[in-house]
């Protein structure tokens, strides 16, 4: 049996070089997770995504960052999609389901734009709690700057008083590191000169995962969607998330669900040598 195909992928962009990049790693069968996380720390990706065959013509998949497997991933179920239909092993023209450690999710092409994926996820909502030790000085922002402070099973969600505050965060990343959670979202109402293109901002630090800084994180977005839907009273928003590389992530809120849709574009392919696959 062939080693497996590879893939790297930038999700949620709009040309290349853009977005956050992940590895593919399309596969005949599982493999173990010690070689699975070995290989998603040479590559050394923000996630790598490893997929094989399921039942009923369904897809197996895990995500891991260079450190630890993770229990949900946007942008790299995003990459698998677009892989999955550029090894034609999937009519691009239906859906793809994914079986995962957070359900069953899915990737579907968008009816308009073929380079267009809606992926349908879990809503992550976020509960007020109080400011965890070391947040704010990990941020080195003033309290005064905080409109609000949440937390889901994943991750803090900080609602900053305006864009300008979450671009231009410097994140201590060591400090960041003593705040008990996967990560940190930070996010604020857009610039009202950018509401034609986007109606939030945020950022996402995840030291603890691995990640310094995630480019984009469609997982953040299953909680973004819900609390700022809530605040402008919407189903349908964009959010960009303001990271070097950046990217646009359209979401819709579904009740417990959330719809999440970007581009996504292969830069790289091939497969794993023999000796990287245990051949």
């Amino acid at each position: 049996m062939p080693a497996p195909a590879i893939y790297v992928v930038d999700a949620f962009c709009d040309t290349p070089f853009t977005g956050n990049p992940a590895a593919v790693c399309i596969m005949y069968e599982p493999r173990g997770t010690d070689w699975m996380q070995n290989l998603a720390a040479e590559l050394n990706l923000s996630e790598t995504a490893f997929v094989w065959p399921g039942d009923s013509g369904h897809f197996n998949l895990r995500w891991f960052t260079p450190t630890v497997e993770v229990e949900l991933c946007g942008h790299a179920t995003l990459a698998s999609a677009r892989a999955i239909w550029k090894a034609r092993i999937s009519d691009p023209e239906n859906p793809i389901v994914f079986h995962t450690h957070s359900g069953e999710l899915k990737a579907m092409p968008d009816e308009a734009d073929p380079h267009f994926i809606w992926l349908d996820f879990p809503a992550k909502f976020c509960e007020p709690v109080s400011l965890p030790a070391g947040l704010i000085e990990s941020l080195s922002i003033s309290l005064e700057a905080v409109r609000y402070i949440g937390r889901n099973q994943f991750d803090y969600l900080l609602e900053v008083a305006d864009e300008s505050i979450v671009r231009g965060l410097k994140p201590d990343f060591h400090a960041m590191l003593q705040v008990k959670a996967r990560g940190l979202i930070v996010t604020a109402l857009a610039d009202p000169v950018n509401t034609k293109s986007y109606d939030f901002v945020s950022r996402f630090f995840a030291p603890q995962s691995g990640i310094d800084e995630d480019p984009v994180t469609g997982s953040a977005h299953c909680a973004l969607a819900p609390f700022w839907g809530d605040q402008l009273k919407r189903n349908e928003m964009t959010g960009f998330q303001a990271s070097k590389r950046g990217g646009l992530v359209r979401v819709e809120r579904c009740w417990e669900r959330v719809k999440l849709g970007g581009r996504a574009i292969v830069m790289t392919e091939g497969r794993l040598s023999d000796a990287a696959w245990g051949i």
